[in-house]
């Protein structure tokens, strides 16, 4: 009851006060510190256990790594990890699915997939765990690998083997493999159970195909505060603030209550729109109408609407007011207003306070870095990215990638590793050409490199996202609409470009970046150049 209510002060108490003790009883007091994530302490009581005699079972043993699920708890995993080995346990399914799912937890994809491989037989469990992990890791194409081997095992996914691999759909905006898992579905399965079917909104949605999402809310029968805040979400990623707001209005007129999430969807939707007055007005609604206290999350909405509109000190003002201290989503937020607004001194402001947080943080350097540069600070920046060398920090590398024929292909800035390097480049040189004669003028200044005027453009021109519509244009029939995925935020040049492009192939061109989706059709954007 106390490890329950998160009090393992107390159940350590009632443990030691114990005259008899069994596995039982040594089993709750590692749930107990389970529950408050306290890997030390586990750690103690199953030193403790081999001190008294009594060896740890398999319900100890998991209870002991679902605490070990997260990055700056590896070591102690580990340390379970050997224990398990010593146990001679190792083959055990459940054991060897608590073991890889911390791993995956932790980052070590190929160490859980050593584990998984070990096991001598898998159940629906195991492969089901083994799939999120993959789609969490954003490796689709692993998880769908796995998810068609199923079968051959003689396994039949049931639900949470569906969720996993519509997750992992979702994860490389996969729509191919989405309509698949959708076949396997009857209408009437998928009309009655609410949760499948929220995973299907929720996967069309950032496929970016928002026509399917809204078909599957319509065939359903059953509908929770899930499904619509899902199909808001769907709306809000791509931009249509107008459209969510009315989804959610119409929400309340079925008199389905919104929980925290929904209004996380409602605020990003205002956000992402610049409407900037709704935003105010349904944040202040949460408390007022609906008795819902703000989280991080809701303020982290605020923090950017006011950033894009260019009102910082409001901005950092809600930052502020985040229940206890802020943390580096909030200062990476302010940091990243405080750029698209030239602000330098802010910007240098809130990059001390995520490396407050954590020193090892890679994007506060490069963003810095860019800063500095852009404001013709160039040994300063060259400064800080010599700290970054010393100091063994290495940025995120950017890419994209696009499916052709059910194949994903990914693209980084400059690649020259794909086959076709020689034909995509050459095409990419000759469209660049032709957008150029229509109007466009590369933005050299968003090349952070001292470096002359000629080599900026061709910097700028080989960007991975070029690279991957490019690629897409070769390889699939004239007016086949492109979709592809960035792992960062589109630059405004190559936003630019890719207005030109759709606009010269006459094709649509979907890019989903680390904000939202962007719809060019005819040299427009959905976004309305504002993201």
């Amino acid at each position: 009851m106390y490890g329950k209510c998160k009090k393992a002060a107390y159940a350590e108490k009632v443990f030691k006060a114990m005259t008899v003790r069994d596995q039982i009883s040594w089993n709750a007091l590692i749930a107990a510190y389970a529950q408050q994530e306290d890997v030390g302490e586990i750690l103690n009581v199953l030193l403790e256990m081999y001190q008294n005699g009594v060896k740890p079972n398999k319900a100890s043993l998991v209870s002991a790594l679902d605490a070990c699920c997260m990055p700056v708890a590896l070591t102690s995993g580990q340390i379970i990890h050997y224990q398990i080995l010593d146990l001679g346990l190792e083959t055990d399914v459940m054991l060897g699915t608590a073991l890889f799912t911390m791993y995956g937890k932790c980052n070590k994809l190929e160490d859980a997939r050593r584990v998984f491989d070990f096991l001598p037989k898998h159940d629906v469990v195991s492969w089901s765990a083994m799939i999120s992990m993959y789609g969490q890791h954003g490796h689709g194409k692993e998880a769908f690998r796995i998810f068609h081997e199923m079968p051959s095992g003689g396994l039949v996914p049931n639900r949470v083997t569906y969720i996993s691999i519509l997750d992992a759909c979702a994860s490389v905006a996969a729509l191919p493999e989405g309509k698949l898992v959708h076949a396997c579905f009857t209408e009437g399965e998928l009309e009655l159970d609410v949760i499948v079917g929220n995973a299907f909104i929720s996967m069309y949605g950032k496929c970016g195909s928002l026509e399917n999402a809204v078909y599957m809310f319509k065939r359903m029968k059953i509908r929770d505060v899930v499904s619509w805040s899902a199909l808001i979400a769907a709306f809000s990623q791509h931009g249509h603030g107008e459209e969510a707001i009315n989804i959610f209005c119409e929400m309340l007129e079925n008199c389905v209550r919104p929980d925290n999430i929904t209004f996380v969807s409602v605020l990003s939707a205002c956000s992402h729109a610049g409407l900037f007055a709704e935003g105010c007005k349904y944040f202040d609604s949460m408390e007022e109408d609906h008795g819902l206290t703000a989280t991080e999350d809701h303020y982290l909405c605020m923090i950017d609407l006011f950033g894009r509109m260019g009102r910082l000190d409001e901005a950092e003002k809600y930052l502020l007011k985040i229940p206890g201290k802020p943390g580096i989503v909030a200062w990476m937020t302010l940091l990243s207003a405080s750029r698209l607004h030239n602000d330098l001194e802010r910007g240098c402001y809130a990059a001390e306070k995520v490396l407050e947080i954590d020193p090892q943080n890679d994007a506060v350097y490069v963003t810095l870095s860019n800063m500095l540069s852009a404001a013709g600070k160039w040994d300063e920046a060259a400064k800080l990215r010599k700290i970054m060398i010393q100091r063994g920090i290495k940025k995120s590398q950017g890419w994209s990638s696009i499916t052709v024929d059910g194949r994903v292909t990914e693209f980084s800035a400059g690649d020259t590793s794909h086959p076709q390097t020689s034909e995509i480049h050459s095409e990419l040189d000759k469209i660049t050409e032709e957008i150029k004669m229509m109007g466009y003028v590369p933005d050299t200044k968003l090349v952070l490199h001292d470096v002359v005027e000629a080599e900026k453009e061709l910097l700028l021109c080989h960007h991975s996202e070029r690279l991957a519509i490019t690629f897409g244009l070769i390889n699939t029939q004239r007016g086949t609409p492109l979709h592809v995925i960035k792992n960062l935020r589109v630059c405004s040049d190559c936003h630019t470009a890719t207005k030109y492009i759709s606009k010269l192939t006459k094709r649509t061109i979907i890019v989903r970046d680390a904000n939202r989706f962007h719809h060019f059709e005819n040299g427009i954007c959905s976004c309305g150049d504002y993201w």
